[in-house]
């Protein structure tokens, strides 16, 4: 088990294994994403109350899961950087936060958009929006330490303790709802109770969110593969993967 775990590890078997493995991804994600954004802009059926306003769900709700979801990710791996030292698991960190917090940042716009017209204003300091503008700031927290600090291995065993304290506003974001009383509705979709809309409405939704998590995958594995060879830049597998493609 250790020797598989050691392997999979590897820089060098990363690298490679995810060269193959993200143009597949990248052909998944398109196909995903336009039936997921055809079905919800074209084929669902407007919403009784909100009209076509609603729409714009099919981008805020998978935006604000992922943005919880790679942050849920990212202390995973900062569990194993801190317990088990493997450097992958570290850069798989670093490499997650830009992502995470482009996708919080997207969900905080989108909400903005959509709440003008159903609440008649921009923001408000709710408990739901403050949390997730919070989680926005830890996430860019992890991105300015983590530069700030010269020596890598000490920036992200620092970025992977912060990580860590920052997994109490995860639960806050998603019981705020339910903890006060907040302008943000409830949750359409729930593990336990029925959902909330149409199966012609939530089908799109959970296409798209699906094509959000593919997303994060190719984005996750580009950037991994940057930082990597941006740390081991004169290490063996490195000057093997430059002459592969200079041969090829």
């Amino acid at each position: 088990m250790m020797k598989w775990l050691h392997t999979m590890a590897s820089s060098a078997w990363f690298y490679r294994f995810s060269g193959k493995v993200i143009p597949w991804l990248m052909t998944l994600f398109v196909v995903l994403f336009l039936y997921g954004l055809y079905g919800g802009l074209v084929t669902a059926p407007a919403d009784y109350q909100q009209g076509d306003a609603f729409r714009i769900i099919y981008i805020h709700v998978p935006s604000a899961w992922m943005s919880l979801f790679v942050y849920i990710v990212m202390a995973v791996y900062a569990f194993i950087a801190l317990v088990w030292r493997i450097k992958l698991a570290e850069v798989l960190l670093i490499s997650s936060a830009p992502v995470g917090a482009a996708f919080t940042f997207m969900a905080l716009v989108t909400g903005s958009l959509w709440g003008k017209p159903m609440w008649g204003t921009w923001w408000s300091w709710d408990a739901r929006l403050t949390s997730e503008l919070l989680l926005l700031f830890l996430y860019w927290g992890v991105i300015g330490l983590y530069a700030a600090i010269e020596d890598k291995r000490t920036a992200s065993r620092a970025v992977s303790i912060l990580t860590l304290i920052g997994v109490v506003n995860i639960p806050i974001i998603h019981y705020s709802v339910e903890w006060w009383n907040t302008l943000h509705q409830g949750a359409s979709v729930t593990m336990t109770d029925k959902p909330s809309m149409p199966i012609e409405m939530l089908i799109p939704l959970l296409v798209m969110a699906t094509a959000f998590k593919v997303y994060y995958a190719i984005s996750l594995l580009i950037r991994t593969r940057a930082e990597l060879v941006e740390r081991e830049p004169n290490s063996k597998w490195v000057k093997q993967v430059i002459e592969e493609s200079n041969h090829g």
